[in-house]
C-alpha cells in the first residue's frame, strides 16, 4: 500500500530529495522532464543546479533557516531548466527526522505553475501599461480642457473688441452664434465618446474573461483594442480643437473638405437618428474663404435636417443629399437636401431672419440660419437660399470659384 503512495505522488508531482547539505540524492522522472537534465546530472549535484539566478540570495537564506529549524517550507520558487528557459514550480520542502528527532534528509515535492505565473507576469505588465495610458489620456484631457476654457475666453475677447468697434450688434450676435455652435460641439464630444466608452468597458470585461482562460494571446488582442479605442477618444478632442480654433486666415480649398469636417463633427448624431447620408461630389472645385466657416454652415443645416426629421415618418426612409457641383455664373453650388417633409411657406420667407425660429426656446435661438447667411454673404460673397421640393426642402450656397471673387 505505501509503494501505491509512493508511485501516485511520484506520478502526479515533481519529486526531489537531497541531503542535509543540499546534496541531490533522488529525483523522478517528472523532475528531470521539467528541468531538462537527466537523473545521471542531477544526483550527486547541489540543489542550486536549477537555482535562477534572479532570485535573491536572500529568498533561499529564509528557506534554509526554515527547513533547519525543522518547519516545513513552502513557496512559489523560479528555477532555470538545463537550457537557460525560466520555470515556476509551486514547492513544498519537508524535513525528514531520523528517531533521535535529527534531520536525515529533506523532500521537496513540487507542481509546475509556469503558465500560470507567466500569465500573471504577462497581466501585471498590462495594468501597469494601462495605468500609464490612463494617466496619459487623464493629462490630455485636462490639457484640451483648458485648451477649451482658453478658447472661450479668446471668443469673448474676440467679441468685445469687435464691440469697441461699433459694431455691436451684429458682433453680440456673432458671440451668441459662437456659444451655441461651442456648446454644440461639447454635446458632440460626449455623444462621440459615449460608444467607445461602451466599447472599452467591453473589452476590458473581455480580457479579465480570457484572463481566466490562460488565452496570452487575446488577452494581448483585447489589449491592444484597448489602447486604440483611448488614442481614438484622444484624437476625438484634438480634431474638435482644431475644428473650431478662431483666427484662421483665408484660403483656397475644396469645398468637399468643409462637407466631411461637418459629417466628421455631426455625423454621429444623422447615424443615430438613422438618417441616410448620400453624397455627389466634385473634388476638383475650389474655393477661397475660411474652411471652418463653411463647416460651421453646413453643421447647421445638417442640424435643421436632423431637428425636421423628428417628426417626420421613418417608413420612406430618412435621407439627406448632399451635392457639390458647377453651379450657374461659374460658381461652385453646394445643395443640402432632405425628404423630411418641407417648410410651412409662412416660414420660407423669414427662415434668414435673426432670432426668428420655429422650435422651442429649449432647442434653438433662430441664430444659426441667420449667421449662416451672414458666413456665406460677407466672408464667400456667396448667396443661400432655401426652396420646397416634393419631399422636402433643399438648402442651395452659390460660392465663387477661385479666381472669380
Amino acid at each position: 500500500m505505501f509503494q501505491q503512495y509512493k508511485e501516485a505522488i511520484e506520478n502526479s508531482n515533481i519529486v526531489s530529495k537531497t541531503d542535509i547539505n543540499g546534496i541531490i540524492t533522488f529525483v523522478n522522472d517528472e523532475f528531470c522532464k521539467i528541468s531538462g537534465y537527466s537523473k545521471d546530472e542531477l544526483v550527486g549535484q547541489n540543489h542550486n543546479i536549477i537555482r535562477h539566478p534572479d532570485v535573491p540570495k536572500e529568498s533561499f537564506r529564509r528557506l534554509w533557516a526554515t527547513i533547519l529549524a525543522k518547519k516545513t517550507f513552502r513557496s512559489t520558487v523560479m528555477n532555470m531548466a538545463k537550457d537557460g528557459s525560466t520555470f515556476y514550480v509551486n514547492t513544498t520542502i519537508i524535513p525528514i527526522l531520523d528517531q533521535k528527532g535529527e534531520i536525515e534528509e529533506f523532500i521537496a515535492i513540487r507542481y509546475d505553475v509556469t503558465k500560470e505565473m507567466k500569465l500573471k507576469i504577462a497581466l501585471e505588465k498590462k495594468d501597469r501599461e494601462l495605468e500609464v495610458l490612463n494617466r496619459t489620456l487623464e493629462e490630455r484631457v485636462r490639457m484640451q480642457t483648458r485648451k477649451l476654457y482658453e478658447l472661450n475666453k479668446s471668443l469673448e475677447e474676440r467679441v468685445a473688441e469687435e464691440v469697441r468697434k461699433n459694431e455691436e450688434k451684429q458682433k453680440m450676435l456673432f458671440f451668441q452664434s459662437r456659444m451655441a455652435n461651442l456648446g454644440q460641439m461639447m454635446a458632440n464630444i460626449a455623444h462621440q465618446w459615449r460608444q467607445p466608452l461602451t466599447e472599452l468597458s467591453l473589452t476590458l470585461f473581455n480580457m479579465k474573461k480570457v484572463a481566466h482562460q490562460q488565452d496570452l494571446k487575446k488577452v494581448d488582442a483585447f489589449y491592444e483594442e484597448s489602447k486604440q479605442i483611448m488614442q481614438n477618444m484622444s484624437q476625438t478632442i484634438e480634431d474638435f480643437i482644431n475644428f473650431f480654433k478662431p483666427g484662421k486666415p483665408k484660403e483656397v480649398f475644396a469645398p468637399a473638405q468643409s462637407v466631411e469636417d461637418a459629417l466628421q463633427v455631426f455625423g454621429k448624431t444623422l447615424d443615430k437618428n438613422q438618417i441616410d447620408i448620400k453624397k455627389r461630389i466634385d473634388e476638383s472645385l475650389k474655393i477661397k474663404g475660411v474652411r471652418n466657416e463653411l463647416s460651421q454652415v453646413l453643421i447647421n443645416l445638417f442640424q435643421n435636417a436632423n431637428e425636421a426629421f423628428e417628426g417626420a415618418s421613418k417608413e420612406s426612409g430618412r435621407n439627406i443629399d448632399i451635392s457639390v457641383a458647377k453651379g450657374p455664373n461659374g460658381c461652385v453650388r453646394i445643395s443640402v437636401e432632405d425628404n423630411a417633409g418641407g417648410i410651412p411657406e409662412d416660414v420660407l420667407e423669414r427662415l434668414f431672419e435673426p432670432y426668428y425660429t420655429t422650435k422651442h426656446a429649449a432647442k434653438g435661438t433662430g441664430l444659426g440660419l441667420f449667421m449662416s447667411k451672414m458666413i456665406i454673404e460677407k466672408s464667400f460673397a456667396g448667396t443661400i437660399k432655401v426652396d420646397n421640393t416634393p419631399e422636402g426642402a433643399v438648402f442651395s450656397i452659390d460660392l465663387p470659384m477661385k479666381g472669380e471673387e
